[in-house]
């Protein structure tokens, strides 16, 4: 019996890893698609860009990044505490935001990147890779999380630094300092010139 049983639990314990190690594989796939897209776009260093690509990479970077979630972080206790109205012109603002930063240096992706390791636990992921370009490395990883059958950036951080953890700091302050509304109207004049 009890053969049987540790049996059954390697069994168990093998289509896990052997699981994991294929979505892993997915993440993988996923990203470096993403990734040729984006550089493919972009052409050679020094190519100017019509509207129509502008809008194009800045839904190819940013349509993978799961804005509630970043939101949620970025907020912290905040996010229950406000209305569901509040809650969701927060998000919107939030991700025109992001997005518009995301186009201000687009030569950041054409570095080649290199996968340390892609850990996959319960619908989670947390993919670690490193962006070489011009000889300076920089370490960007992301947390990830699958929802409806698709993987979503949850958040990312660059040199060990998390993007929704810094905007909570700066979103905090301001809150302590002037309250949420405060944070709400910086956030729709920032919006307004993206």
């Amino acid at each position: 019996m009890k053969a049987i049983i540790t049996f059954i639990l390697s069994m168990f314990l093998f289509l896990n890893i052997g699981m994991a190690q294929n979505t892993a594989e997915e993440i993988r796939a996923m990203l470096d698609e993403r990734d040729a897209e984006i550089k493919e776009l972009l052409g050679p260093k020094g190519s100017e860009y019509t509207q129509e690509q502008r809008d194009r990479l800045k839904d190819i970077i940013n349509d993978v990044i799961d804005f509630r979630a970043m939101s949620q972080t970025a907020l912290g206790d905040t996010f229950d505490e406000i209305t569901e109205e509040e809650r969701e012109e927060f998000i919107a603002l939030f991700s025109t935001i992001i997005r518009d930063n995301s186009m201000n240096r687009l030569d950041i992706y054409r570095a080649e990147v290199t996968y340390n390791d892609i850990t996959v636990e319960n619908g989670n992921a947390e993919v670690k890779t490193m962006a070489q370009m011009d000889n300076v490395r920089t370490s960007v990883d992301y947390d990830m999380e699958l929802q409806n059958g698709e993987w979503h950036i949850t958040d990312m951080s660059i040199d060990d630094v998390s993007t929704a953890e810094s905007y909570h700091r700066q979103f905090q302050s301001i809150i302590r300092q002037r309250g949420f509304d405060a944070l709400l109207d910086s956030l729709r004049r920032r919006a307004a010139r993206a």
